[in-house]
């Protein structure tokens, strides 16, 4: 097992803080830098894509996963077993050509299993198959005292664990329920939407035959266009859906990536940013207006799909040296009119966002601190460097919460604690686990700490 004294932040880059890295091989390792740890505890961390603090932990210790990177087979059922250090872009390579998927597909595969139990992450088919952990059979947790216990379930811990954000326990493997694919490429269908209100119409028009939705929402226009946008949805295409010319290169291993990928090689962060008010709304519209008014049966790799912000891992450098700051937050159906407020207020001040993804939910999920619920789901990258963002986003913590909303916790670099505790209403049953599992508080992070979880 490898030792060494780093500075970590999340994608982001918005708070790097400098702790003691452990890169253990085996479970054994795992646990005995769980039971060597100093005073400030220690948190595990997968591939580092949350954007927020959530996987640093000043002055403690980091346990780094990414070493525990099996993959076990598949078995008749679709059941498969495999470490917590594996990517979910390794994942979708293995398992394609076998006709496999993993079970909850999110928007990028440049986070671990693991870290998608942990953030019990929503995919684009929230409404028809949950978040990630619901389709977890077993998992295996190390907890404060150095042991590994297999965790079912319906169980309180499984709950906890699920969306608990590394604070539990040390996640070392898991069981997943796969689920089958008839092909490597999906059926997309595009449309544009004038503005939010035609948007969220057509969202909910063809109600879930195709049963993968998100819209990229324009927030850079105002008056009449507020909230325009392009809704892409998606199936998996049949064989009967392929072309003849497509042969066996498109069901290739290769397949499940996103295609092609543009690197900033060596790169720094840009000073100021490359997105400020005028180029952010230039390029928003030239990407609304290069989008077909309305197209279907287009055929798409999986990975092109599911994973087109990969193509471009180096994007967070291009918010400036302050980093960005991804604001992510649901509202349930019947709350429209704060969605409305919010895009209007973000669109009123001119904020460069060019990220901007719009989703819908369906049933919550059992974990306390899980955050997908019925609902709306907004997520926004802004550059931490706009003047005056920190009041402002502190502003509209209050309107979603007033509104029943939440803000994800795993994607957050910046909520206050008591906003926290107003959105999650399972927060105290959360903590109550906690203190009787770990009342020494092993697990610790960055965000722990300043939210008091």
């Amino acid at each position: 097992m490898s030792v060494d004294t780093v500075s970590l932040s999340g994608w982001g880059r918005t708070a790097p803080t400098t702790a003691v890295r452990f890169r253990p091989r085996t479970h054994e390792e795992a646990a005995a830098a769980v039971r060597g740890r100093g005073p400030r505890g220690v948190i595990a961390r997968g591939l580092g894509r949350s954007p927020g603090d959530a996987a640093q932990n000043a002055g403690g210790s980091v346990l780094d996963l990414t070493g525990l990177a099996r993959i076990g087979g598949v078995d008749a059922s679709g059941a498969l077993h495999c470490d917590a250090g594996v990517s979910l872009e390794r994942l979708l390579r293995v398992l394609l050509p076998l006709g496999w998927l993993p079970p909850v597909v999110p928007g990028t595969g440049r986070v671990t299993v693991g870290g998608a139990i942990a953030s019990d992450l929503p995919g684009l088919d929230h409404r028809r198959s949950g978040s990630f952990a619901r389709h977890v059979s077993a998992l295996e947790l190390l907890t404060a005292d150095g042991e590994v216990r297999t965790v079912l379930p319906g169980t309180a811990l499984f709950d906890a664990t699920a969306g608990g954000l590394g604070l539990t326990g040390v996640i070392l493997g898991a069981t997943l329920r796969l689920r089958r694919v008839p092909t490597a490429l999906m059926s997309v269908s595009t449309e544009r939407a004038e503005d939010l209100d035609d948007l969220l119409a057509r969202f909910t028009a063809g109600g879930d035959r195709l049963p993968y939705a998100s819209a990229w929402i324009d927030l850079t226009a105002r008056g009449r266009a507020t909230g325009r946008g392009i809704l892409t949805r998606g199936e998996h295409a049949t064989p009967d859906m392929r072309p003849a010319h497509a042969g066996r290169t498109l069901l290739s291993p290769r397949s499940g990536g996103a295609r092609g990928r543009f690197r900033l090689p060596g790169c720094p962060p840009v000073p100021g940013g490359l997105f400020g008010p005028a180029p952010a709304a230039l390029y928003n519209e030239v990407r609304y207006r290069g989008a077909p008014r309305a197209r279907t049966g287009e055929l798409r790799p999986v990975g092109a799909f599911f994973h087109a912000a990969d193509a471009y891992p180096d994007a967070n450098l291009l918010y400036g040296r302050g980093g960005l700051v991804r604001y992510r937050f649901t509202v349930g159906y019947g709350q429209e009119e704060t969605l409305h407020r919010v895009v209007r207020r973000i669109a009123g001040r001119r904020s460069p966002a060019v990220r901007a993804v719009l989703q819908r939910f369906g049933a919550a999920d059992p974990g306390g601190l899980s955050f997908a619920a019925p609902g709306w789901s907004l997520a926004l990258d802004l550059p931490a460097a706009l003047p005056g963002l920190a009041r402002f986003l502190d502003d509209v913590d209050e309107e979603v919460a007033a509104a029943g909303g939440r803000v994800c916790l795993a994607k957050d670099s910046r909520m206050r604690p008591e906003a926290a505790a107003a959105m999650y209403p399972g927060l105290a049953g959360f903590q109550e686990l906690r203190a009787r599992l770990d009342p020494t508080e092993a697990f610790r992070s960055d965000l722990s700490r300043r939210l008091g979880l």
